[in-house]
């Protein structure tokens, strides 16, 4: 993939493979957009926490389809391009806020997690915004770090109680939790030193 001033190319010079957005991945991020109000409702207002735990990773497995059918079936869109981190974003951010609510998860992770997407709001987004980019290329390793931390997420939710299956679930899923807050952080270095390249490479387009 390469930059081309206000959109990102494939390596054929192609803007994106289409145009459209009633796409199959654009309908998954839908999907997993509207997942948000109902895990929230199933996990603070029914405290219906199996349920809560089904919505998460059926957002999850959204997340993980609606990349790989794109690249598969050439549905690549630029809607696409900046509905899947927004849905990405509004799933952690509901699920990391409800799970505070609830009590199964500490502030001081909120804040960690929140601290990261407040650098790159206040740091590169403004100024590629400026130059007329809408998003960076999707980056590996910030797919891999949501998939964790909304994996993560579910088994902590699932490790409330004292039985030993409540025991693994806790251990397995703070284990992922902490890989994955360690990755998202990472993936926020990447994502600025690429936000960087762009900001050195492209002038601000002239209004």
């Amino acid at each position: 993939m390469r930059f081309v001033a206000g959109e990102f190319t494939n390596t054929n010079g192609e803007p994106y493979d289409t145009e459209a957005v009633f796409t199959i991945p654009n309908l998954l991020s839908f999907i997993r957009l509207l997942g948000v109000p109902l895990f929230l409702w199933l996990l603070l207002g029914l405290h219906a926490d199996v349920w809560a735990v089904i919505v998460l990773a059926a957002g999850g497995l959204t997340d993980f389809l609606d990349g790989k059918i794109a690249r598969a079936w050439n549905q690549r869109s630029r809607v696409g391009q900046v509905l899947d981190p927004i849905a990405d974003r509004l799933y952690i951010w509901a699920t990391l806020v409800g799970l505070w609510l609830r009590g199964v998860v500490p502030l001081w992770l909120v804040v960690l997690l929140g601290a990261r997407d407040a650098l790159m709001a206040i740091t590169i987004w403004p100024a590629l915004r400026r130059r007329g980019f809408a998003s960076l290329p999707v980056h590996f390793l910030g797919k891999a770090a949501t998939f964790l931390l909304l994996y993560a997420f579910p088994m902590v939710l699932l490790g409330i109680g004292e039985d030993p299956w409540h025991l693994a679930f806790r251990v397995f899923g703070w284990a992922s939790l902490i890989w994955g807050a360690g990755l998202y952080w990472w993936s926020a270095i990447l994502y600025i030193g690429q936000g960087i390249d762009v900001i050195r490479r492209f002038p601000i387009r002239a209004l």
